[in-house]
C-alpha cells in the first residue's frame, strides 16, 4: 500500500508541474446533486489524487481488518512448526544419546506437534523404543512404516537390525533381500546380504552380488575389483582340494582371473601359480609371480617362485632368485630377497653385503632372524645368539603370518576369507587373520645352538679380546687321581660341547 501511494503522489506532482510549465491554469467544473464545483485544473488533479489515496487507504484498511483471523491462525500454526522442529531435534538428541524415556516422551509430544511430518515422527518414536529397549514398540513403529512407501526402506531396515539383534538371521536377511529388490541404491541391504553370503561361505554368491552392486553403482569400479579378486582367490581355495577335474579346473581358472584382476593380491597369485605348475605351466606360474612382484612385493611371493623347480642346484636357485628380485629391486622386500638368496647360494660374503642394504630397516623378528642366519653362516656364533636375543623382543612382521610351518601360503579358514574379501575390497590391503589369532606359524627366528663355541672368541666390552693367562696343570694336580679318574668324561663334554657350537639344527 506505501509503494501504491508513493505512485500516486508522483502522478499528481507530474500532473502539476505539467499543468504549472503550459503557463495555462485550466479550469475544471464538478456538478452534483445540484452543486457545482469551479476550480482550476491542478487543483481537480490534487483532488483527485488525495481521494484515490484516501480510497485506497481505506480499502486497504478494511482487508486488513477481515484478514485477521486468517493471520492470527497462520501465526499459531508458525509457532506451533517452531515447537514441533524443536521437539523432533531434541528427541532425535536424546535417542542418539541413549535416552530412552526423554527420547519416548519427546516424540509422544511431537506427534501432537508435528502434523505436517508424520514420517518424521514415526521414526524417532521408533528409536525412542529402541533407546528405552522395548523392542516390541520399536518392531510396531518400523512394521508401520512398510505401509508407505516413501518410508519402507527405513521400515526394512529397522527390522533387519532388531532382527540381527536378536539372532534371527533369516529374518533380516529377508527385510534385507526385500529391500535391495525394491530400492537400487540400498547400499546396507547389499552389504548385508554379502556378508550373509561370506559368512556362509558362498563365493558364488558373493560374485553375482559384486556384479549386481556394480550394474547399480552402489559401489565404484575398484572396490568391486578387488572384492572379485578376492572372492575368486576364495572360490579357488574351496575347490583346490576337490577330486573332481572340474572344480579343480574351475579352481585354476578362478585364481588366475583373481590374479589379472588384482596382480598385488598376494592369495590370488599364490594359488594361481601353484595350481598353474600343479597343472605343468611352469612358464605362466613364474610369468604370473614376476608380475605380481613387480607390484606389490609378498615374502609368500618369492617362497612360491623358490618352489616352482625342485630340480636345481642351490647357485641356481639363487640365480633364479635374483632375477625375480630384479622385478622391484628398490623394494625393502626384494632387498630381503637378495639375502635369502646368498644364503641359498652359500655365498656369505654377498649376503653380509646385501645385508647391508637392511641397516636403516627398523629391527623387527624377522630381520633380526635374518642377520642372525647370516652371522652363523659366517662363522660368528657369538653375533648369530645377540641377535636371536634381540630378535625375541622384537615386534613381529604380519607379513609372516600367511606361512604355516609346512610351508603352505595362507591356508585360510571360510571366516578369515570372510574377513579378507571384506577387508580387502574396501581398503586394498591384506589383513592376516592367523597372526591376529596368535596362531602357531613359521618362526622368523632360525633354532641356532645355545652353547658357546670353544673356537669363539671372548669379548670385552672395548671390543677388544681379553688377555689369556697360562694355566700351569701342576697347580691343579697334574697327579691329582680326582682328574685323572674324571679326563674322559670332560674331554667328552668338551667335545659335546663343540659339536653343538658348530652344528646347527635344522630351521623350522
Amino acid at each position: 500500500m506505501i509503494r501504491a501511494s508513493l505512485v500516486i503522489l508522483l502522478v499528481g506532482a507530474v500532473a502539476v508541474a505539467t499543468l504549472a510549465m503550459t503557463g495555462d491554469a485550466g479550469r475544471a467544473s464538478v456538478t452534483w446533486l445540484g452543486w457545482r464545483a469551479d476550480m482550476t485544473s491542478s487543483a481537480a488533479v490534487v483532488i483527485v489524487l488525495f481521494g484515490a489515496l484516501l480510497a485506497t487507504i481505506a480499502w486497504r484498511t478494511l482487508l486488513w481488518v477481515l484478514e485477521a483471523p486468517r493471520r492470527a491462525e497462520r501465526t499459531r500454526a508458525e509457532s506451533r512448526r517452531r515447537q514441533a522442529n524443536e521437539t523432533l531435534t531434541r528427541g532425535f538428541i536424546a535417542a542418539a544419546a541413549g535416552d530412552g524415556s526423554e527420547a519416548r516422551r519427546l516424540a509422544q509430544k511431537a506427534s501432537d506437534l508435528a502434523e505436517e511430518t508424520p514420517g518424521l515422527v514415526r521414526i524417532l518414536a521408533a528409536q525412542a523404543a529402541e533407546a528405552a529397549g522395548d523392542t516390541a514398540a520399536a518392531q510396531a513403529a518400523y512394521s508401520a512404516m512398510l505401509g508407505f512407501p516413501e518410508m519402507r526402506l527405513a521400515g526394512h531396515k529397522g527390522l533387519m537390525q532388531l532382527a540381527l539383534a536378536q539372532g534371527e538371521r533369516e529374518t533380516a536377511l529377508r527385510h534385507a533381500q526385500e529391500a535391495f529388490s525394491e530400492t537400487r541404491s540400498a547400499r546396507w541391504a547389499w552389504r548385508a546380504l554379502l556378508e550373509a553370503r561370506l559368512a556362509a561361505g558362498e563365493w558364488s554368491a558373493g560374485l553375482e552380488l559384486v556384479k549386481n552392486a556394480l550394474d547399480r553403482k552402489i559401489v565404484p569400479p575398484v572396490t568391486a575389483e578387488r572384492a572379485r579378486a578376492a572372492l575368486l582367490s576364495a572360490l579357488a581355495a574351496q575347490l583346490e582340494t576337490s577330486t573332481d577335474p572340474k572344480a579343480r579346473s574351475q579352481a585354476l581358472d578362478s585364481a588366475v582371473e583373481a590374479a589379472k584382476l588384482q596382480p598385488g593380491f598376494a592369495p590370488g597369485v599364490v594359488m594361481a601359480a601353484r595350481l598353474l605348475a600343479a597343472d605343468g605351466k611352469i612358464g605362466r606360474a613364474s610369468a604370473t609371480l614376476e608380475n605380481a612382484w613387480k607390484v606389490a612385493p609378498h615374502p609368500a611371493l618369492w617362497l612360491a617362485f623358490r618352489d616352482l623347480r625342485t630340480d636345481e642346484t642351490p647357485r641356481e636357485r639363487g640365480l633364479r632368485l635374483m632375477e625375480l628380485a630384479a622385478q622391484n629391486p628398490a623394494h625393502r622386500e626384494s632387498r630381503i630377497l637378495g639375502v635369502e638368496r646368498a644364503l641359498i647360494a652359500g655365498d656369505t660374503a654377498a649376503a653380509r653385503a646385501a645385508l647391508a642394504t637392511l641397516d636403516a630397516e627398523p629391527v623387527t623378528a624377522r630381520i633380526a632372524g635374518l642377520r642372525a642366519r647370516v652371522a652363523f653362516a659366517s662363522a660368528q656364533p657369538d653375533e648369530a645368539r645377540l641377535w636371536l636375543t634381540q630378535g625375541m623382543n622384537a615386534p613381529q612382521e604380519p607379513d609372516w603370518s600367511d606361512l604355516d610351518p609346512e610351508g603352505r601360503a595362507f591356508a585360510y579358514q571360510a571366516s578369515d576369507w570372510a574377513r579378507l574379501v571384506i577387508t580387502y575390497a574396501e581398503t586394498g590391503e591384506l589383513i592376516h587373520p592367523r597372526h591376529e589369532r596368535a596362531e602357531r606359524t613359521l618362526s622368523a627366528l632360525p633354532e641356532l645352538p645355545i652353547a658357546y663355541a670353544d673356537s669363539a672368541a671372548f669379548i670385552t666390552a672395548d671390543g677388544h679380546e681379553p688377555t689369556l693367562y697360562a694355566v700351569e696343570e701342576a697347580v691343579y694336580g697334574e697327579d691329582d687321581p680326582t682328574v685323572a679318574e674324571d679326563e674322559a668324561g670332560a674331554g667328552r663334554r668338551r667335545s659335546d660341547r663343540g659339536r653343538l657350537a658348530s652344528d646347527p639344527r635344522a630351521a623350522k
